[in-house]
């Protein structure tokens, strides 16, 4: 079996021992941290920061989610005990700004939590990526994708939620390969069917899943990636890829992923 090779990650409480205190924190999320397939995400996304030689750290053992599928689903007294935790554990540390790779960590640390005395400028890993490819720091040179053709699908809490739908394609452009949009992308685009804490509940009746129905969207195109920028909307078309027959041959790809790939890292 392959060794994963080993990456540096600079942890918040370490350099605080030291005195020091990074640019940004960069918060993981329960995804990136637990399950193995986004992971691999958050170890691309990792390898960029190293790559450009980042000022950051991660909470560690002190994150804890955010509280968003407690408060979707309801339960608001578990997302303020969630959320109050988190916040003095950021607040210790002086955070400032903070990126993150899953965009319901993005929406609710953002838009929720100065309600409860978090106040913090959040940033989706897109638009990070975007600011450092337009100051020539990122340059995505390869053409290892050149003979693919790449659909990106609008995660909803990026998308309609925070109106950020520039910045991922802004970053796919650079990436040398076909381009294709489903017939609804943009404000347009389709759920993914897991938001709103319903990646975490059974079925309800109806002739058909939204995950389905997206991943149907994506196969119209003839693309031979999805590019997603969320964890929830990976899950959810993976699935669909699977239930479609359709895994080997068309793959699944965040575009920290996708990046990092054309980086050789």
């Amino acid at each position: 079996m392959a060794v994963k090779e080993k990456i540096s990650v600079p942890v918040m409480a370490d350099l605080a021992a030291k005195g020091e205190k990074p640019e940004y924190l960069f918060w993981v999320g329960c995804a990136g941290a637990f399950d193995d397939r986004y992971k691999k995400v958050a170890r691309a996304f990792t390898k960029i920061l190293n790559h450009l030689k980042t000022s950051y750290a991660v909470l560690g053992t002190e994150e804890s989610c955010t509280g968003d599928p407690a408060r979707r689903a309801g339960n608001e007294m578990l997302f303020q005990m969630q959320a109050l935790g988190n916040i003095e554990i950021l607040n210790a540390y002086d955070v400032r700004k903070i990126v993150t790779i899953c965009p319901h960590c993005y929406n609710i640390l953002k838009n929720e939590y100065p309600d409860l005395g978090g106040i913090y400028n959040v940033i989706h890993y897109t638009e990070f990526l975007k600011n450092e490819v337009e100051e020539g720091n990122l340059i995505i040179d390869s053409d290892i994708f050149k003979n693919n053709i790449i659909t990106y699908h609008d995660p909803c809490y990026l998308g309609r939620a925070n109106n950020i739908y520039d910045a991922p394609r802004n970053v796919l452009e650079n990436i040398p390969s076909g381009k294709v949009e489903m017939t609804r992308n943009r404000n347009f685009s389709l759920c993914c069917g897991a938001g709103g804490a319903q990646m975490f509940k059974e079925a309800e009746k109806g002739d058909k899943e939204v995950f389905m129905e997206r991943t149907e969207d994506a196969l119209k195109t003839g693309a031979d990636i999805i590019a997603t920028a969320c964890p929830f909307c990976m899950t959810m078309l993976t699935d669909g890829l699977k239930y479609k027959n359709r895994e080997n041959e068309i793959r699944n790809l965040d575009i920290a992923e996708l990046v990092a790939q054309c980086l050789n890292l």
